[in-house]
């Protein structure tokens, strides 16, 4: 299968985090699966850093690609099939980021790893 990482999962990977579910640590280790951080995850990540509202251990632009290398994880740049897929989903909530891996992770037929119960609202595949 295909996973799109949501922001917060990728942070909690590259953390270890405790925050992360059992099954989704399955999911991510299993050889099977192939996982992706979305540019617009970048764009996200570089966007609160700048704000003061994500510390990070290093810059951004050195930050994400290295913890996408040491977790063999893909980069998934976003493109104009994906980005057309906005007008079809439900008002459900207001982030643009959010909003923009379900358009991504529907136009690419993959399933976003995700804790946030407001993506699950949207058409699209989720786990946990």
């Amino acid at each position: 299968m295909k996973f799109l990482l949501d922001t917060c999962t990728f942070l909690w990977l590259a953390a270890d985090s405790p925050h992360l579910s059992a099954r989704a640590r399955v999911l991510f280790r299993d050889p099977a699966n192939s996982i992706y951080l979305s540019v617009v995850s970048a764009w996200e990540i570089c966007v609160k850093h700048g704000l003061g509202r994500l510390p990070l251990p290093q810059r951004p632009d050195v930050f994400v690609p290295a913890e996408r290398q040491r977790h063999a994880i893909a980069s998934l740049s976003l493109d104009e099939a994906a980005s057309l897929e906005l007008p079809s989903l439900p008002a459900a909530h207001r982030d643009p980021f959010d909003r923009m891996l379900v358009c991504q992770a529907r136009a690419a037929g993959m399933v976003i790893l995700t804790p946030d119960p407001l993506i699950a609202v949207y058409p699209v595949q989720t786990a946990w």
